[in-house]
């Protein structure tokens, strides 16, 4: 099967594990080729990542979400880099959980083609007119919905317990861009303790 990586290093030959902030170092993979470009563009340092997509019910096409004005556009434009191929089977790749076309890798994975990416929003805007990816804009969000993104990232946060690394890159990002984030964090720790 043909699958894709974004990354802003461009000449790779071979994809190799690295780690995130999952269990172990994974080669990263996806399916859908406007997936790979979101990964292009991490508004947070590593290990952290900040891509906030999904899909339309019952189809393929991702939907970047919008949690605050402009930011697809802020966290991609002039960011460039490149949009790896590969050819793996079934047998070399895994599942990713709650993300139908993510697949992981544990071993490296040879680079087959390469898509060069000299700015990643134009490229975004590119999909989005020809209806490969649909953009969630922050002002069509209704309240429940951005109470639902904010509930999922305080989730995240207490997960990762960042109360103990407020100054680590995802924690700031949240508390600069996404306030009601981390507000929410907040009472939920205080909750905990009561």
């Amino acid at each position: 099967m043909k699958l894709y990586h974004g990354s802003t290093t461009a000449n790779i030959k071979i994809l190799t594990p690295n780690l995130a902030d999952h269990d172990r170092p994974y080669v990263y993979m996806t399916t859908i080729e406007a997936v790979a470009a979101f990964y292009l563009c991490n508004a947070v340092e590593r290990p952290y990542y900040w891509f906030p997509y999904g899909f339309e019910r019952g189809s393929d096409i991702p939907v970047y979400h919008e949690l605050y004005p402009h930011a697809l556009q802020e966290v991609s434009e002039g960011v460039s880099g490149c949009i790896y191929e590969v050819q793996a089977g079934e047998s070399q790749v895994i599942p990713f959980k709650n993300i139908p076309c993510a697949r992981l890798a544990t071993e490296p994975v040879a680079v087959t083609g390469c898509i060069p990416v000299k700015n990643a929003y134009a490229l975004l805007m590119d999909y989005v007119r020809q209806g490969k990816m649909k953009i969630g804009r922050y002002e069509d969000k209704t309240e429940q919905q951005l109470n639902w993104w904010y509930t999922q990232g305080a989730a995240y946060l207490e997960e990762k317990r960042m109360i103990e690394t407020p100054d680590c890159s995802y924690a700031r990002f949240v508390k600069e861009k996404i306030p009601q984030i981390w507000e929410k964090y907040l009472l939920r720790i205080k909750a905990a303790e009561n």
